[in-house]
């Protein structure tokens, strides 16, 4: 499981897994398993490199969350968050497990962070030819702790409910959909989102899996238990599968989840109904739609829609063997 510190340019040990997988130099290395070739990618803190996109691929721009020069007043250093491939901890599970197990677990996360930090700080191979970058340190004053690290692991797979609808890749996935353009319409649909089916590696040594997806609904079935009557699940504990996690798990798709299912609560105490009752009654689904969308703004389907492929997004170029798909960035 992975955490994320803040850390800063300017200013800012112990075990890591044993197990890697296929493509990635060590853990404390700036190469790492390309999702989709499983290929090796050279991704350092920073670089000098600008792509033609004008984006940097490093990862200090890729969770670059403060820039003093675009700010008033004195900032001590810039932030950014890292949420680095290098800092997934998976060498023993969160559940299934005793408690003494779950705290060695979430202990080895945190050494691991804490491991790559140092190693940042002292042994890394820096990007203009020296070793180290000593400036780069967690920011306890802004994380709320004290060693700087997340106050909470982010568990990238959390447990799920029993929903009344199941989300599998055949309603999302491009090859699942067997030609057909687009993901599923969902009659009861409360939100969208967008991402690929990507799961990390797992402590039962699966490598890396990266799927194509169309631009995808969220139903509201899959927020609504099949045996608790007063529950709606609100993040990405919906009614997923193990691998459709994987496209609705993340941050923006949680909070479209989050907003229907909070409007959904009003709605049903306003009403006095029960949140079944809103998706088996079409006149009641529908007023709860309509007020969704003209009332709090928030689209039910995509205007257009385009594949997510990894022709889609930086870093990748097309192959001159037809088709396929190789890294650009090395």
């Amino acid at each position: 499981m992975g955490t994320s510190p803040s850390t800063s340019p300017h200013s800012t040990t112990s075990g890591a897994p044993t197990g890697r997988p296929s493509g990635r130099g060590p853990f404390l290395g700036w190469d790492v398993s390309d999702f989709v070739t499983h290929e090796a990618r050279h991704r350092p803190l920073f670089t000098d490199e600008v792509h033609e996109s004008g984006l940097r691929y490093d990862l200090w721009s890729s969770r670059h969350i403060l820039a003093g020069e675009q700010l008033v007043g004195t900032w001590e250093s810039d932030l950014t968050a890292s949420v680095w491939p290098m800092m997934d901890y998976f060498d023993r599970p969160l559940l299934g497990v005793s408690a003494a197990e779950r705290e060695a677990a979430l202990e080895g996360a945190r050494q691991l962070s804490l491991s790559l930090v140092y190693w940042i700080q002292t042994e890394a191979p820096r990007h203009d030819g020296g070793v180290g970058y000593p400036g780069v340190r967690p920011r306890p004053g802004i994380s709320g702790t004290a060693d700087g690290l997340a106050r909470e692991p982010y568990i990238r797979e959390a447990r799920r409910i029993r929903a009344q609808f199941t989300i599998t890749e055949p309603h999302v996935g491009v090859e699942a959909r067997d030609g057909r353009i687009g993901s599923e319409v969902f009659h009861d649909t409360v939100g969208i989102g967008a991402y690929r089916i990507d799961l990390h590696p797992s402590t039962s040594g699966r490598n890396t899996l990266d799927i194509d997806t169309w631009p995808f609904q969220i139903p509201l079935g899959a927020l609504i238990p099949q045996r608790v009557g007063n529950l709606l699940a609100a993040a990405k504990n919906i009614g997923t599968t193990h691998i459709t996690n994987g496209a609705y798990r993340v941050h923006p798709v949680e909070w479209s989840i989050g907003e229907a299912a909070g409007a959904l609560a009003a709605f049903c105490v306003a009403h006095r109904i029960v949140p079944t009752q809103v998706r088996e009654d079409h006149r009641l689904l529908g007023e709860f739609q309509r007020h969704l969308n003209t009332q709090l703004d928030v689209p039910l389907e995509w205007p257009r829609v385009g594949a997510l492929t990894p022709m889609s997004r930086f870093g990748y170029v097309r192959s001159r063997r037809g088709d396929s798909v190789t890294s650009a960035a090395r």
